[in-house]
């Protein structure tokens, strides 16, 4: 398994912090789908809890989650803890007691206070990270996938990943390389029902979509296995998330 002394020091860490409180620590994401880069991959992680969590008890676990973070990937790690009661059976949009990620960094250095008093909310993301839990889920602690997360309905799912994309024809040109696979993965779960990877949605764009997309697809596959940084021609990659986005939504009001 990836990083697996960080993710053991993570486990650690979590349990000693919120004790009999914690439920469980799931690792999702690419580093559960076997396409993992260190230099384009977080660790993403879902944490359950039982019952509502201290403030004084939120400030540790920031506080040691930010010492680890200084050892994890480029990405570093990206996580949401949650209370059962929203996760089985589950709960749209889906609330959060705490969340973490790299672009949130400093403002828990700089206020640390007002970030735990005020990083609990809602997340769109969630249904999405919850659905590939339940198919491609590593148990780092606790009770078992089946029991804590229930099923994500259709309709969610299919909103939780169109809230995602559907503003991908001005993301793409800042963020080519995930927009683009991102696209295809989404689409692919629309026309064929397939939860995939970002990698596996690119491959599954290569063999379904017309070939003028294959060269910036392939582009974005070899970016994502390696250090490379994409860059794509603006006009032809807005081209190509208005066409995808166009299909989407079809499929969506078939749906």
């Amino acid at each position: 398994m990836v990083y697996e002394d960080l993710l053991n020091r993570f486990t650690k860490m979590s349990k000693e912090t919120l004790g009999d409180n914690l439920i469980g620590i799931y690792l999702h994401g690419s580093a559960a789908m076997g396409c993992f880069n260190p230099q384009k991959s977080d660790l993403d992680l879902i944490l359950v809890v039982e019952n509502d969590i201290s403030d004084i008890d939120k400030m540790d676990f920031m506080r040691n989650v930010v010492k680890l973070n200084g050892e994890a990937p480029a990405k570093g790690f990206e996580l949401s803890i949650m209370k059962k009661e929203h996760c089985n059976p589950f709960v749209y949009p889906t609330p959060f007691e705490l969340h973490f990620s790299c672009p949130h960094l400093n403002w828990f250095r700089n206020n640390p206070d007002n970030y735990v008093d005020k990083m609990k909310s809602t997340d769109k993301d969630l249904a999405a990270h919850f659905t590939i839990i339940r198919k491609y889920g590593i148990v780092l602690y606790g009770a078992e996938i089946e029991e804590t997360f229930g099923e994500v309905p259709m309709r969610d799912y299919i909103d939780s990943i169109w809230y995602d994309v559907e503003n991908a024809k001005d993301d793409i040109l800042e963020n080519p390389l995930y927009v683009t696979l991102n696209l295809c993965r989404v689409l692919a779960y629309l026309q064929e029902g397939l939860v995939l990877s970002k990698k596996a949605g690119g491959e599954w764009g290569m063999k379904i979509l017309p070939d003028k997309f294959h060269d910036l697809i392939d582009t974005a596959l070899v970016c994502y296995e390696s250090d490379r940084e994409m860059i794509a021609e603006p006009k032809f990659a807005q081209d190509f998330a208005r066409q995808m986005l166009v299909q989407i939504q079809e499929y969506r009001e078939k749906l």
